[in-house]
């Protein structure tokens, strides 16, 4: 299973950006996707995630601002960041979560965001 994750960069406070994963993975095993960031000296936190049925859940941090969404077709995940702020500084890292007949989550590569202020 491999996840191509892509859209991270440099951008201004206020300003927004477009994450997405690819995940070479069946529909049909897929539970959710989601992302998650890690910034430096912290651990790794929960941003966004959607069910295979299009259930999300968000951090409270980013409610109001982010927007997951899924195109199934594609087994894509997209995370549209808007209103970005400096505390969203951080290394972002698709999730794929599956189930049978693997059972397990897997990573992306991480792709970094940077809010300058």
């Amino acid at each position: 299973v491999q996840l191509q994750a892509s859209g991270g960069g440099l951008v201004q406070a206020g300003g927004s950006l477009r994450l997405s994963c690819s995940a070479s993975v069946s529909i049909f095993s897929i539970i959710a996707m989601g992302w998650y960031r890690q910034a430096p000296g912290k651990q790794r936190d929960l941003v966004a995630t959607i069910t295979n049925g299009g259930s999300t859940n968000y951090s409270d941090s980013v409610k109001g601002r982010f927007t997951i969404s899924r195109d199934n077709a594609k087994n894509t995940v997209y995370l549209q960041m808007n209103s970005l702020k400096p505390e969203d500084t951080a290394v972002y890292y698709c999730n794929v979560h599956l189930g049978f007949p693997y059972g397990r989550d897997y990573w992306g590569q991480g792709t970094q965001v940077t809010v300058s202020s």
